[in-house]
């Protein structure tokens, strides 16, 4: 069993106010062993698992951590095209993306600063800038005439731009006032949360929940 499980399993019965004594009588297991599986001193069975899941009315992917979604909705991608299928998976990665920056001006919207919208627009460009030049110089043949830094100091110097535009935005959001423009109130924040996020994104949120798992399983095996 992995570690999320009795994270998850203590934090659902915490938020419904149960007591783990009500709890483990209703799910037909003794409080002792309802509160190993809640500090992961012993695993469960999966009969246990499905039977948790109803009992919580989740998912069982939810229960063990594989999905951030109560019901364990999958991943969303849109209707393609021909063209599209023919490549499946660069398709999926491009949807994933698209989907995913999508709620990132969702919130910027919500927030309603034009500074912190333009540092994130830079640091977004710059990324896009970076991969793009990347893959056209890499064939000799392409004609050079289409960026104008200089290639030796184009990858500096937008790299050092994202870096700049992510502090830009960090003072924005604690609340500084910029050289420019007005200061972000800690109310105009929007309270994010898995739950709320597929309400209000329902076609968009799961891409950004796999967009997080993908980076974060990268982190891991580097």
């Amino acid at each position: 069993m992995n570690n999320d499980f009795p994270r998850i399993l203590t934090l659902l019965r915490k938020e419904q106010g149960i007591s783990q004594k009500q709890a483990a009588a209703d799910l037909g297991i003794s409080q002792a062993l309802l509160s190993h599986y809640e500090k992961g001193i012993r695993e469960c069975g999966l009969d246990f698992i499905v039977r948790t899941a109803d009992y919580y009315g989740v998912s069982c992917d939810y229960l063990l951590g594989k999905t951030p979604l109560r019901q364990g909705e999958k991943l969303h991608v849109p209707e393609t095209d021909d063209s599209d299928t023919r490549e499946a998976v660069p398709n999926v990665d491009r949807k994933i993306i698209s989907n995913s920056i999508h709620i990132v001006f969702g919130i910027l919207k919500k927030i309603n600063s034009k500074s912190l919208t333009r540092q994130i627009t830079v640091y977004l460009s710059c990324a896009v800038y970076n991969a793009f030049r990347m893959l056209y110089t890499a064939n000799p043949k392409n004609p050079t005439g289409l960026f104008e830094t200089n290639g030796g100091l184009s990858e500096a110097l937008t790299d050092g731009r994202m870096q700049l535009s992510m502090a830009k935005s960090r003072m924005l959001l604690s609340g500084e006032k910029p050289a420019q423009g007005d200061a972000i109130r800690r109310d105009a924040l929007p309270q994010l949360n898995s739950e709320s996020l597929s309400m209000e994104y329902p076609d968009w949120a799961p891409s950004l929940f796999a967009l997080i798992k993908n980076t974060e399983n990268e982190h891991k095996t580097n």
